[in-house]
């Protein structure tokens, strides 16, 4: 069968999708990868067919902002500043208390995504080029990245299968429930879906009409270790967390064992590429392990290390290494709670401290870590103390506890199927929804 994968311009998105493409490839099934111009290169340099569709990212798009007063939760035209950011605090995808779940709230956090957080994603120049491509190349299956719903528009307007790929928690899928659960009690003449606003109309374009499957997908692969993942009424696949960190060569130092017990220290990628900056204090995460009986690296670039007065005696500064190699030497990682980062760090059951930076289901991913007792996070990196920092990292190097349920996760997480190993469930879900 053809498949066809859709993905943000963006390497770590990306590099979620590679394991499964790689694996539906070597099965014997066609496979290219769609998405903006920024990262076409990186996907021939993973070995596959890339497609470019719609405009370059706009790294200023997603700025953060300081949150709103609560007494403005309610007025949807101000949960965007005149700066363009969003309030996280206030609007956030990973709420699940129950009492804080009304209509008004979701309708909000809902408004706020489909209008300024998933759509620049799916431009009508975006979804245009892949709705064309597809019809053209007349793919069987599209597997979607979560937050790109021009894959979704493409395989509804081809008659394709269709599934989303997780890259983190499905907070979308979660709060969809809630929020439709609320629509349903609701008069007919009162019930607005801001999805169905924004993606009706563009279904419409090409003699589709909308359907819940353009925001969930028809069914969904899911990495995300079972015992962490939320509860929503879908129909999950769950596949192996297999990491991919690009084209590499492993440097000479790694090769060689650690004098010292080891310590990751990173920010991560995303922030860099999608929102031009990260959202910690590099100063502060330096002099929190600058005492401490370890070897630290830290994967900075040069703009970063320009942020500091100097580099710690036992800090190593890199611009990038592959975490699939670091990790297994690793007995910590401090980090931003990117996905990628966090789902490598479980499937080499590493403890993890987590500086929040808050995007999408970060905050939610290092609550999660804490309740599993594989780590301990601070809610928000605006938060972060030196002191602070270096006492979680005391804790999570000392205390046993912390080693053992981490390795519990990494257990959990080599038990569930490979992606060769779900390629017969996909080719029969694809059967079955394929029009």
């Amino acid at each position: 069968m053809r498949v066809l994968f859709s993905t943000i311009g963006a390497t770590t998105h990306l590099h979620h999708q590679v394991p499964l493409a790689w694996a539906l490839r070597a099965a014997g099934h066609e496979v290219c990868v769609a998405s903006q111009p920024d990262i076409a290169d990186d996907i021939v340099r993973s070995g596959l067919t890339a497609v470019r569709v719609g405009e370059a990212l706009d790294p200023g798009q997603w700025d953060d902002v300081a949150p709103l007063p609560e007494e403005e939760v309610s007025a949807e035209g101000n949960i965007w500043t005149a700066q363009g950011g969003i309030a996280w605090d206030l609007f956030d995808l990973c709420e699940l208390r129950p009492e804080k779940l009304t209509y008004d709230y979701m309708h909000c956090v809902l408004t706020a995504w489909a209008t300024h957080g998933f759509r620049p994603n799916s431009s009508p120049r975006t979804v245009d080029d892949l709705v064309r491509f597809a019809r053209q190349w007349r793919p069987d299956l599209v597997i979607w990245d979560p937050t790109t719903f021009a894959g979704a528009v493409a395989a509804m307007a081809t008659g394709a299968a269709h599934a989303r790929l997780m890259f983190g928690f499905d907070v979308i899928g979660r709060m969809r429930q809630s929020y439709r659960a609320a629509l349903r009690e609701r008069p007919p003449e009162h019930r607005e879906d801001p999805f169905e606003e924004w993606l009706g109309p563009l279904l419409e374009r090409y003699g589709c009409a909308f359907a819940e499957e353009a925001v969930v997908g028809q069914w969904t692969i899911d990495p995300v270790p079972a015992s962490l993942r939320l509860d929503v009424d879908h129909v999950y696949v769950p596949m192996r967390y297999v990491p991919y960190n690009g084209h590499v060569t492993l440097p000479a130092w790694l090769r060689a064992p650690a004098r010292r017990r080891r310590v990751c220290l990173t920010l991560g990628r995303s922030f860099r590429e999608l929102l031009g900056g990260d959202r910690a204090p590099i100063a502060e995460l330096l002099d929190a392990v600058s005492t401490l009986d370890v070897e630290v690296v830290a994967t900075l670039n040069a703009d970063q290390l320009a942020q500091v007065p100097r580099l710690p005696e036992n800090v190593r500064a890199v611009d990038f290494v592959p975490l699939d190699a670091l990790l297994p030497s690793c007995s910590a990682i401090v980090h931003h709670s990117g996905s990628g980062t966090t789902q490598t760090a479980l499937a080499h059951g590493v403890p993890q401290v987590v500086v929040t930076a808050p995007m999408l289901d970060n905050l939610l991913k290092a609550q999660r870590v804490t309740e599993s007792g594989a780590g301990l996070h601070i809610r928000d990196a605006r938060e972060l103390t030196a002191d602070g920092l270096r006492d979680m990292l005391a804790r999570v190097l000392e205390e046993p506890s912390f080693a053992a349920r981490a390795d519990a996760l990494r257990r959990e997480m080599a038990g569930a199927p490979t992606p060769r190993e779900i390629i017969p469930a996909l080719e029969r879900l694809t059967e079955a929804h394929r029009r």
